[in-house]
């Protein structure tokens, strides 16, 4: 089987909160990426997508728990 590349999310709160900003950035950016190849039709695991958005909501969650 192939490895989880998600986060859960006590690993995504163990974070420093600068690291969480840089995985909500480059997360954002990966699945614009995979939106932009997913209607090219080049996307074979259309559930990646799902999963990408997933661990920024993870990240805004927990980024959110340290701001309060």
């Amino acid at each position: 089987m192939a490895k989880k590349d998600t986060k859960t999310y006590s690993e995504i709160k163990a974070m420093p909160g600068a690291e969480i900003l840089k995985l909500v950035s480059d997360s954002r950016v990966k699945l614009r990426q995979m939106i932009f190849d997913l209607q090219a039709g080049k996307v074979k695991n259309v559930r990646e997508i799902k999963n990408t958005k997933k661990v920024i909501a993870r990240a805004l969650t927990a980024l959110k728990e340290i701001k309060v």
